[in-house]
């Protein structure tokens, strides 16, 4: 067995089989030679009482000189307890940021999310996640790669950042189930897109205007549910899912308020005064209300509520020149008409259902005007009593 060099592995004979030359210095390092003359390095190691293999390079790709070193490497690392086929393998074994993704929804969102926000994440991955990431090694994802890939969505920065939010969550989990070492999560230090928050109220005008079309309409035959949903939504302040599958069992007529089981926030009280209750009366006494259906909202389906309300939403905002306004700026106007009459963020925060103070505050500048009329009356009172004039001065 000589040496293993460049003259020595180039003048091997070409044989009918493949067969391995051994150098005589590095014990394992070798070199296969194949019929169609093709010459590979490996190095050949005992670990764990069995004979393994290690690809080392082709020559000609990589000189006999370069072999040998890195057959010396190798060599080292086994001796520090260390298995090079055995991490090979494990690389090879070793999930993709796709098969981590199925995990992921399986293991977390599914059981700890709602259905909305599953088919959102799902979204998420199918839609931009997946296409560009899928099939990254878990453990190879950088930084620059999570970096690259939320700068690609700048024109769209809300879901650049929610894209962001399952990527963190997800890496996360990939930590916890020993696909990465601990605290190499790539999106962190990634700074989210600034996200404009679109803040739309209706006017005292715009809302006389709106429950007179809402009038006409049910003389015109529009959807009678999906009209009395619009009309609930305001009077209420709730989000759009929670009416729409509003029951009638979870009314509580004597304490006027809505007791919803489920909602963004988890169970939730709703109060909404004897008007809406009275309104609610009114639709359950009206001729069209199906007595055998459950949803106040009803669909055309028997047992089932109005699942589409943008349709209906689009026409009736059409109608009424409000075509910038979303459903959800009706929860907006809500609000706005809370701050009007004076009342404080924590008030309009239970009324909203919010459970952090920080959604809440978006509402504050709107309290401006009540806080001027509010210190007018304070310094009013406090001047009068002062017997203030500009004779005094």
């Amino acid at each position: 067995m000589p040496k293993l060099t460049k003259r020595s592995v180039e003048s091997a004979d070409v044989r009918e089989k493949p067969y391995f030359l051994f150098d005589d210095q590095i014990p394992g390092f070798c070199v296969r030679v194949s019929p169609g003359g093709r010459r590979h390095y490996y190095l050949q190691y005992m670990k764990y009482k069995s004979v393994k293999r290690i690809s080392i390079g082709q020559h000609g790709i990589i000189t006999a000189e370069r072999a040998r070193d890195k057959a010396l490497a190798i060599l080292a690392d086994i001796k520090d307890g260390g298995d090079p086929q055995g991490a090979k393998e494990d690389k090879l074994k070793e999930p993709d940021v796709r098969e981590i993704s199925v995990r992921y929804m399986d293991e977390h969102v599914k059981i700890h999310c709602k259905k909305r926000t599953i088919y959102e994440y799902q979204r998420y991955l199918d839609k931009h996640i997946l296409p560009m990431l899928g099939s990254v090694k878990i453990s190879e994802v950088t930084r620059k790669d999570i970096a690259n890939f939320h700068h690609k969505l700048r024109q769209k920065p809300y879901e650049a950042n929610r894209c962001l939010e399952v990527l963190s969550k997800m890496f996360n989990l990939a930590e916890m189930w020993g696909f990465r070492p601990d605290g190499t999560n790539p999106r962190k230090h990634i700074k989210k897109f600034p996200e404009l928050t679109r803040e739309r109220y209706l006017t005292q005008e715009e809302t006389k205007r709106l429950g007179n079309i809402l009038q006409e309409l049910v003389i015109e035959k529009e959807s009678i549910s999906a009209i009395n949903c619009i009309r609930l939504l305001f009077y209420t302040g709730c989000r759009l899912m929670e009416i729409q599958t509003l029951k009638w069992n979870y009314i509580d007529w004597n304490n006027s308020c809505l007791r919803l089981p489920d909602s963004k926030t988890g169970a939730k009280v709703v109060y909404v005064g004897p008007h809406v209750i009275e309104f609610l009366h009114a639709i359950q006494e009206n001729n069209d209300t199906p007595k055998d259906n459950p949803y106040v909202i009803y669909g055309t389906l028997p047992g089932a509520y109005l699942s589409d309300m943008q349709k209906p939403w689009r026409r009736i905002r059409k109608r009424v020149n409000l075509e910038d306004v979303r459903i959800h700026d009706l929860r907006h106007s809500f609000a706005s008409y809370a701050v009007s009459n004076g009342m404080s963020l924590a008030m309009i925060g239970k009324l909203l259902g919010h459970t952090q103070v920080q959604t809440t505050a978006r509402y504050a500048h709107l309290m401006a005007d009540s806080v001027k009329e509010a210190a007018s009356n304070v310094s009013g009172g406090i001047v009068s009593l002062m017997r203030y004039s500009s004779i005094n001065l």
